[in-house]
């Protein structure tokens, strides 16, 4: 008999929740110090360290990274839906300066002063940006307070280089401690420092409305902007759609090649200034042939090449024109933020894919057949949490038949390794509390012949968080000990929104939800571990995936597209 997972919610996490939607239902700005207190007794996963006078430097990091590097001088931030309700409030944001963050894809805008404005597309950016603002100033002050009581802090103040070693024993972390808080300032971290030691931090929030009816408004905007490419040329009726929620370089680097067919330029842009390091591995895989390993490498390397800038901005543009060229003639279509919404989406036409350019891994028996389909990949840059049910929910009004709905994304894992790939097939939703149970098209047979040194498991249950923040271990043992072992931020929305694809009522709350009967297309989750909070904090906190995360990445980029392949290819056979 299938039955809940118990009610865990952390009464603490609950209450802290409450504590901030509450507040900001004020029409004024709230100090996020009101936060502050069930912030700390939340015990959360990622500020183990809260309540310690030492800084909990690794949590800092994790929210600085997050964060964009002008909030040293940001003293508001104000979130809002659109631009109309910026304006409303007196803030032309259309003028302000737009601002990124390294972990976050969040559209934000400065003012050049104290003002942030942050767009937010569901109420997941909340629930995430709250905790993480949070936590950057309880962990700011800590770090002021240990500056400003040494004379080091104060020799620091009037501009005199302090050596590391000393910052280090002042602040009271050690020597990695003091790499992970460099690297989370970059490389201007000493003026930072002492923009921190200068004045305390004390931030204000305010929330500009925050309605459902913005939010759907929100992902029309975004479809309004991907659908004209959609519908580009004139055909009898819209064309079926392959759904895939991954990022903005797996499928295109697999189906465009640029990467593997301009070797040349590539190896040259490494031996010149070797980034990461990735010189040496990457002699050695080319001097042995090994062309996975090349690939991978490749892959994770266009990024930096097309973005280097040392040689100057127009070269730099004509790097990016020329990928963006070449993936257009292998069939591949990039949209930037449609909509002034920050989820890029890439159109994949199959007819116009050039099979001599596919990764070997790929192709397949009959992939000339995709010349004469009329299907498109619709693949989007995965939205954060509930953004996910909007834009899916969006989607699907627009388009005629969904051949398959994909989601790759990152993953804490309880009982594996970083590198891991998970496959679920129970998911319980923290946001709409049901339980789903879906037949997960892939297996772990699909996706660990394309990995070398990671491990598969199926068969495994998700849970999907409402933030990375709001958790901690007591709620995750709990979890644990009913067999949930993947902590995620997506699956449950996307698979809210394919209840509402497939049944004509809405969603249902805290239920048990059987959608592997029912679904006419294939439903295909993947996560690779990109944290694993048991494991004594070795997790995102303090370590970057970079390279480590390519194959897990692309082995399961590989499993997605071989399963659209294999689909689009028989479809076009038996002519269905």
């Amino acid at each position: 008999m299938d039955r809940q997972p118990p009610r865990t919610t952390s009464d603490a996490i609950d209450l802290y929740i409450r504590t901030y939607y509450s507040l900001l239902r004020s029409s004024g700005d709230v100090r996020v110090r009101a936060f502050e207190e069930a912030h700390l007794y939340s015990e959360s996963s990622l500020h183990l360290g809260a309540r310690d006078a030492t800084p909990d430097v690794a949590a800092f990091a994790y929210s600085a990274a997050r964060l964009p590097d002008c909030m040293t001088v940001v003293r508001r931030i104000v979130l809002g839906q659109s631009h109309e309700q910026f304006e409303a409030a007196g803030l032309a944001v259309q003028s302000w300066r737009r601002v990124r963050t390294r972990g976050r894809r969040r559209p934000l805008r400065w003012d050049g002063g104290e003002t942030l404005a942050v767009f937010v597309t569901s109420t997941s950016d909340i629930d995430d940006l709250v905790p993480i603002v949070t936590a950057y100033q309880i962990e700011w002050n800590k770090l002021r307070r240990a500056m400003t009581e040494s004379t080091a802090g104060a020799r620091l103040l009037s501009g005199e280089e302090i050596e590391t070693a000393e910052l280090s024993r002042v602040l009271g972390i050690d020597a990695q401690g003091m790499s992970t808080l460099q690297a989370a300032l970059g490389v201007n971290w000493e003026p930072s420092l002492r923009e921190m030691a200068a004045r305390e931090a004390d931030f204000f929030i305010r929330l500009l409305n925050g309605s459902f009816s913005e939010y759907q408004r929100a992902a029309q905007r975004w479809w309004g902007g991907i659908e004209p490419s959609y519908l580009r040329d004139e055909r009898p009726r819209r064309r079926p759609v392959y759904f895939v929620s991954s990022n903005t370089h797996s499928l295109s680097n697999l189906i465009g090649g640029y990467s593997r067919l301009h070797r040349d330029e590539l190896v040259e842009f490494v031996e010149r200034q070797n980034p990461e390091g990735l010189r040496q591995p990457l002699e050695a895989a080319l001097a042995r042939a090994d062309e996975d390993e090349v690939a991978a490498l490749s892959y994770y390397l266009m990024r930096l090449f097309i973005h280097d800038g040392q040689d100057g901005p127009e070269a730099q543009l004509a790097r990016r024109a020329a990928v963006q060229q070449w993936d257009s003639d292998s069939g591949i279509l990039s949209i930037e933020s449609p909509g002034h919404v920050d989820v890029s989406a890439q159109l994949i036409e199959l007819s116009s894919i050039v099979p001599e350019r596919l990764d070997q891994r790929v192709r397949m028996k009959g992939i000339e057949s995709l010349a004469n389909s009329d299907a498109v990949i619709i693949n989007i840059d995965y939205p954060l949490g509930m953004a996910a049910f909007h834009h899916l929910s969006r989607l699907a009004q627009g388009v005629n038949q969904l051949r398959g709905i994909y989601v790759m994304g990152k993953a804490a894992t309880l009982n594996g390794r970083i590198g891991d790939v998970m496959i679920s097939t129970v998911n319980y939703d923290e946001h709409s509390k049901n339980s789903y149970l879906f037949h997960n098209c892939f297996v772990a047979g699909d996706v660990q012949p394309w990995l070398r040194e990671a491990t598969v498991f199926d068969n495994q249950k998700a849970l999907t968080v409402r933030s990375a923040f709001l958790q901690n271990r007591d709620y995750m043992s709990v979890f644990y000990r009913e067999g949930y072992t993947v902590l995620e931020m997506e699956t449950g929305p996307y698979l809210s929104a394919i209840y509402e694809i497939v049944s004509p009522n809405r969603h249902p709350d805290d239920q048990i939800v059987h959608l592997s009967n029912i679904t006419p297309f294939d439903v295909g989750i993947l996560h690779y571990a990109s944290d694993t909070p048991y494991s004594r904090r070795q997790s995102l906190l303090s370590k970057s995936l970079s390279y480590f995360g390519v194959e897990s990445t692309y082995g399961c980029a590989i499993a997605i597209l071989r399963r659209i392949f294999s689909d689009e290819i028989r479809r076009l056979a038996t002519n269905e």
